[in-house]
Order: structure tokens, then C-alpha cells, then sequence
């Protein structure tokens, strides 16, 4: 049985609030799991539709203000490591373990964000990503770069031959554009993964342009080691 994490009264009755579940359930559900896996998995605890809307409004105001925390003190995020974006990345994936979600930064040419946008929101193991759908965002910002990142909601830091095939496909569509791809950030549980780190970034076109939809699954995995260095992204 997994530890019980105690929780106080005030803390029980701000998730009622927040999502709508009553005490009781959340308080019979707490008895011998962790409360938290409400928020992270949603499905646990039967919600209601009603119920299930605030869950995933909640977490994306915490994911908005992990990103706010990261905006305290500058005054526009700018990525010169892979460990700031796998720190961005996180404040926004960490603890998304319902379903894979699919977000890219777009980047001016000193690799500060003009926007960030989930691009697909998917099931436990797959995410569905359009291309073409990433080139329209890209294309109103007029951005010169770009971030991908994708959570695995099984926690798994090594990335898939999915993975590496839709990054690919990616550069394939943007490098004749002069739009770089600089990197791809693999959340899993509380920590990441960097595909430049790791050496498997793809950065040359492969075959010709494809705009079709990507099926990214979280199969296949190659066994790839985590390098946590601190080299500077390429600019």
C-alpha cells in the first residue's frame, strides 16, 4: 500500500471547491491513495463531465502559473541550454499524466519565446500533430526558431523511434523555410529529456515535405541514455 499523505481540512475542502468532487469521495479516496493523483489522473475518481472540465481547468492554471513563476524575474524567456528548456517545458508538462500533449515554443532569432502553443492534446500513448497546423502559428509569428515538446504520461525519459520520426518529419517541413528546429524537450514524471543532449536531434531534410497528420506514439523505444550536459543551444 502507498504511503498516506495527510492532508488538513482546508486542503480537502479547496479541492471540493476547485473540482466539484465532494469530501467524502475525495476524503474515501485519500485513505489509501495519493490525493494528488486526482489532478494527475482525473479518471480515478469517475468525475462527473462536469466535474472532469474543472479538473483540466485547474491544471492548466497551474501549468500557466509554473510559467508565470519562470516569468518572475525576466523580462522574456530566452533558451541558451537544453536545461532551460527542459525547465520551461516542465513547469508546463510536469504532473499532465492523463493524456500526451504536444506544445512548441516559437522562437525570434535570439531564441526568445513569441509564443508558446499546445499544438495536440492526445490519449494515455498517443497525440495526433499536424504540420500544417504548426506552420500556420509559425508563419504568423514569423519565427526564425523553434522548441517541440511532448510529455509521456508513463513517466519513460527515452524518447521513442515515434519521437524521432516526428521530429524529422518537422525539420523535413521547416528547414527550407530557414526555421529552425533546435530542439525536442521529452517530459516524464518530474524530470526530462533533451534530444540535442542526446545527440538524435534530426537537423538535415530527409525526404520531401509532408503536411499529412503524424500518429505520435509512445512505443518503440530506443535505448537512449540521458546526458545532462550544459552545452549551449546552437544559434
Amino acid at each position: 500500500m502507498a504511503k498516506r499523505i495527510e492532508c488538513s481540512e482546508v486542503f480537502y475542502k479547496s479541492l471540493r471547491d476547485l473540482t466539484g468532487i465532494s469530501i467524502t469521495k475525495i476524503k474515501r479516496y485519500s485513505k489509501e491513495h495519493n490525493p494528488f493523483n486526482i489532478l494527475e489522473h482525473p479518471m480515478v475518481i469517475e468525475p462527473s463531465e462536469r466535474q472532469l472540465k474543472k479538473i483540466n481547468m485547474l491544471n492548466e492554471f497551474i501549468a500557466s502559473y509554473g510559467v508565470l513563476k519562470l516569468q518572475k524575474n525576466q523580462e522574456r524567456i530566452r533558451f541558451t541550454t537544453p536545461s532551460q528548456a527542459g525547465a520551461y517545458f516542465s513547469s508546463l508538462l510536469q504532473g499532465m499524466k492523463d493524456r500526451e500533449r504536444f506544445i512548441v515554443a516559437f522562437l525570434d532569432n535570439s531564441n526568445s519565446i513569441i509564443e508558446t502553443r499546445i499544438v495536440s492534446e492526445g490519449t494515455i500513448d498517443m497525440a495526433i500533430v499536424k504540420p500544417r497546423d504548426i506552420l500556420k502559428i509559425a508563419v504568423t509569428n514569423d519565427c526564425t526558431g523553434m522548441i517541440l515538446s511532448h510529455n509521456h504520461p508513463g513517466t519513460s525519459l527515452k524518447f521513442s523511434c515515434e519521437d524521432i520520426s516526428v521530429t524529422q518529419r518537422i525539420v523535413d517541413v521547416f528547414d527550407p523555410l530557414d526555421i529552425r528546429v533546435i530542439d525536442h524537450i521529452l517530459i516524464g514524471g518530474n524530470n526530462y529529456a533533451s534530444m540535442a543532449n542526446q545527440g538524435c536531434l534530426p537537423k538535415h531534410v530527409l525526404n520531401q515535405s509532408n503536411y499529412e497528420p503524424i500518429h505520435l506514439q509512445s512505443v518503440c523505444e530506443e535505448n537512449l541514455v540521458t546526458i545532462d550536459d550544459e552545452d549551449e543551444l546552437e544559434l
